[in-house]
């Protein structure tokens, strides 16, 4: 799906459904402009572009994220992944800039410190990046089992809510888990809400607190389209609203 990057200093765009993906060399370093939403639809062709810029990059690779509207832990997930490959192959994966959406999650998830933030311009073709060799020794081992730490925390935490909330739409609405799985992710994308945050307000629901009014509308229509796809009558249970029964 990911074009090979050409030895000319041309940039390659690859156009997906939910992620624009540029990839141009940058002097010793390649620069991968991201826009659009990092998520478990897009991980795949991610991986794919960061994998063949740390290859061609001689120093490292600089991200764009001013682009991205929504990023979760999938979308993490790769850049952390990303930046081991590189620290491997003794290069660095830096983050020149970032939307709110991004920053937000970096500093939610204790990552930020992890990418190196560039405000300089680039340094042109052919002139020594001194500021590299730092970077990559700041870029600790330490700091590489922080964010392993990291990771496996997030997905102890989350992994259980997200289990419960499929359950719950799977009881509450006749799915099955496959099913209920997308229409968690579609109501994910469509809120713009992380999918571990919307999994919490699906299991809270079976106590009796009532979802918001966004998600409960986005649920409807997701719900709604796989019943259609599956033919199923539509009148199958809601989620318990506040007030409803008891817990």
């Amino acid at each position: 799906m990911h074009a090979a990057m050409a030895d000319a200093p041309a940039a390659v765009e690859v156009p997906l459904q939910d992620l624009m993906i540029n990839v141009s060399p940058c002097g010793g370093r390649v620069l991968v402009t991201l826009c659009g939403e990092l998520d478990i639809c897009t991980e795949g062709a991610l991986r794919s572009a960061l994998r063949e810029a740390v290859g061609r990059g001689c120093q490292g690779v600089d991200l764009d994220l001013t682009g991205i509207t929504f990023c979760d832990c999938s979308g993490l997930n790769v850049l952390l992944a990303a930046r081991r490959a590189a620290l491997r192959a003794g290069k660095t994966l830096t983050v020149r800039a970032a939307s709110r959406q991004v920053r937000r999650l970096l500093n939610a998830t204790g990552t930020g410190s992890l990418f190196v933030f560039h405000r300089a311009p680039y340094q042109p073709s052919g002139t020594a990046l001194p500021a590299a060799q730092t970077q990559e020794d700041a870029l600790s081992h330490e700091e590489e089992l922080r964010a392993e730490v990291v990771q496996l925390r997030r997905a102890m935490q989350t992994r259980a809510v997200i289990d419960q909330a499929l359950g719950v739409l799977m009881a509450s609405f006749r799915l099955s888990s496959e099913d209920a799985w997308n229409v968690l992710v579609t109501v994910s994308q469509n809120t713009n809400i992380k999918l571990h945050q919307v999994a919490e307000q699906l299991v809270t629901t079976v106590q009796g607190v009532a979802l918001a009014d966004a998600v409960q509308v986005q649920v409807a229509a997701a719900v709604a389209a796989v019943h259609a796809a599956a033919d199923v009558p539509s009148d199958a249970p809601r989620p318990v609203e506040e007030g409803e029964g008891g817990g």
